[in-house]
């Protein structure tokens, strides 16, 4: 099915749609420009430094050629070498100032369109962190990636190269005509003559060119989500001889891509050369015209003045080549900004009510709860410091119309463990993900020590929950870093002590560098069993009241699975717990265990009780004893 999404199918509710479609009409979003420029207000004296600076050189390069024309039909024209040498010494000096000027204006706007690209990866970043599991399960990892690394860097090109370089290309344009007009309108004339045609070109062009350009953007960001997933899925893919198959998909996308680049290239080389063509009739216009002015003696027509007009028109139409390029760029910046703000105006599927509250935690603030701390936990007889769990006729469906769950209610007192057994796709992993919080039930109620999930802040009931899955996520870094993880404070000898605790410190530090071995990129460096390891110190190092563990030992070999039992029940000591478990042995001693079938509860009890029962659970555990009877 990830093949297809790549292949740009549609996602799922909750992701992030294709962007193609922004604004699709016109070239130039303003709502988009000013929301780009409210990333400057932080940095607004540097904003304005940079538009002194750009209007001031708007009419530096206007005056250095009117000063051409003045020392021509002045000093040399009349024979002063001294004016002659005094007027190149001002052009000397005059020049100076515009490059000091221009130094200014380019270190300005590379360190502004630095500072807002920091300030809007952040934003995105902080966004992203609010969105809840449904957002990332329906929207492909290539897509987030391309909006937070291409995109946003479509909008620093847009904050350094091309709006302040737009708007002293513009102020040298109207700068220049000022200076054309003041020299002679007669030839002024034949510029405004030809600027119907500049408009025509940039009217036909410029909705053509966004278009190209939004397809070139949405082509990459297919290729990104594509590589992405490949090289994630890589043991996948050899492992069933996708290879070539996937070679086969992935080209296709790189030909579309090929095909959206090759078209924008075309739009851009017809559109750019035919502003080229046009300052070059106005300069053939200028020739004709000028000439026979000169020729003819008319007033304005001087040699100095014609020589300045020829690099008064230059400099007008220099920038129109660079308009055209700045276009084509702006249009790239533009779509790029949208796509950002689409993820950044994409809400959450849900967010926790207004007013919600912190989860109190009993083990705080001393007095009978005591304080948190591996020795505690770890300890025997420990007293009893789990929440008291409770789901009260709970359903759910992860799709509008399809339940997953039905009906569900059960209660879980204070450090009792609660199995669930099933068939896969039964709704096990489902009432985890609502006990964390990751979902919000559509029907019912799920409580924590009498309080309702939907009235607590996520965040808080998630602090005291601890989840050890069948496939859990190791960071970049140290193992001691990921042991780490929910407790940043840990020392080395606390780590030890947890490690110890669960009866595994032998194995960690018979690690090649002990517990600064590096993992690797998800942990895959380590074996699967390793990576369980860790993730089982880290919970208890967490020290959660609350203890989920979704096929936690599945990954682990029977013989390290075997050490692990009496270091679970130091673990399971004094938590409320919630264990998903294909091995049933591992959930005989739970206080309650549940079977589900298609989302329903259709048993419960102890292990003694249901087999008594000879129902479901007698079957399940029957074919289990066979399984293991056989291995």
């Amino acid at each position: 099915m990830s093949l297809m999404m790549a292949a740009g199918l549609p996602q799922g509710r909750g992701g992030l749609g294709d962007a193609s479609g922004v604004t699709k009409g016109s070239t130039v979003n303003w709502g988009t420009v000013r929301r780009v420029l409210g990333y400057t207000k932080p940095y607004a004296w540097k904003r304005n430094g940079i538009f002194i600076v750009t209007s001031l050189r708007a009419v530096q390069k206007p005056v250095l050629a009117w000063s051409i024309g003045a020392v021509i039909n002045g000093p040399i024209t009349g024979g002063d070498w001294t004016g002659t040498v005094w007027g190149a010494i001002g052009f000397m000096v005059w020049a100076v100032f515009t490059e000091l000027t221009f130094h200014f204006r380019q270190r300005w706007a590379l360190e502004l369109g630095e500072s807002v690209v920091h300030d809007l990866r952040r934003d995105v970043y902080a966004h992203l962190q609010k969105m809840p599991l449904v957002f990332f399960h329906t929207t492909k990892l290539g897509r987030i990636l391309s909006r937070v690394v291409t995109d946003i860097e479509m909008v620093r090109r847009g904050v350094q190269q091309v709006f302040f370089f737009s708007l002293l290309l513009f102020g040298q344009m109207i700068g220049t005509a000022a200076f054309m007009l003041y020299y002679n309108p007669v030839l002024f004339g034949v510029l405004l003559a030809l600027a119907p045609l500049v408009w025509a070109a940039q009217r036909y062009f410029s909705p053509r060119l966004g278009k190209a350009s939004r397809a070139v953007a949405e082509s990459q960001s297919r290729l990104t989500g594509h590589l992405a997933e490949s090289v994630r899925g890589m043991r996948v893919i050899q492992g069933y001889g996708r290879e070539e198959r996937n070679a086969i998909d992935y080209d296709a996308l790189v030909g579309r891509h090929a095909e959206n680049n090759v078209a924008f290239a075309g739009e851009s080389a017809r559109y750019v050369p035919l502003l080229d063509l046009n300052s070059q009739l106005f300069l053939a216009a200028l020739l004709v015209v000028g000439g026979y002015g000169a020729l003819a003696g008319w007033e304005g027509m001087q040699v100095g003045d014609l020589i300045a007009f020829f690099f008064l028109a230059n400099l007008f139409f220099q920038p129109l080549q660079h308009v055209a390029q700045l276009n084509t760029q702006a249009i790239q910046s533009m779509a790029g900004a949208e796509r950002v703000f689409q993820l950044l105006d994409t809400p959450p599927a849900w967010t926790d009510a207004a007013g919600a509250r912190e989860l109190p935690d009993p083990r705080l603030g001393g007095g009978a709860g005591g304080e948190r701390g591996v020795s505690s936990v770890a300890s025997e007889g420990v007293e009893a410091k789990g929440a008291r769990i409770a789901f009260e006729r709970v359903s759910f469906g992860y799709e509008p119309g399809r339940r997953v769950l039905h009906d569900v209610s059960f209660t879980a007192a204070p450090g009792a463990t609660v199995a669930l057994v099933g068939a896969t796709g039964s709704g096990k992993s489902t009432i985890t993900n609502l006990l964390a919080k990751f979902y919000r039930p559509d029907e019912g109620v799920v409580r924590l020590d009498g309080h309702d999930l939907a009235e607590l802040r996520g965040a808080s009931v998630r602090r005291q929950v601890g989840l050890v899955a069948q496939t859990n996520f190791l960071f970049s870094g140290t193992v001691l870093d990921n042991l780490r993880f929910g407790r940043l404070d840990a020392t080395r000898e606390e780590v030890r002590e947890a490690a110890r605790a669960l009866d595994c410190l032998d194995l960690l530090e018979g690690l090649p560098e002990g517990l600064d071995t590096m993992v690797g990129e998800g942990g895959r460096s380590l074996s699967l069993g390793q990576r369980q390891l860790v993730c089982f110190v880290r919970a208890l190092l967490a020290d959660p009241r609350i203890l989920i563990l979704d096929e936690a030992t599945s990954a682990v070999d029977t013989l390290t699975e075997s050490r692990l039992q009496g270091a679970l029940a130091r673990l399971l000591a004094g938590r409320t717990s919630v264990v998903v478990a294909h091995r049933l042995s591992t959930i005989v001693a739970a206080d309650l265990i549940l079977v589900l079938e298609d989302g329903r509860v259709i048993e419960r009890g102890t292990h003694h009780e249901l087999l008594g029962r000879r129902g479901a659970y007698w079957r399940l555990y029957r074919e289990f004893a066979a399984a293991a009877h056989a291995a």
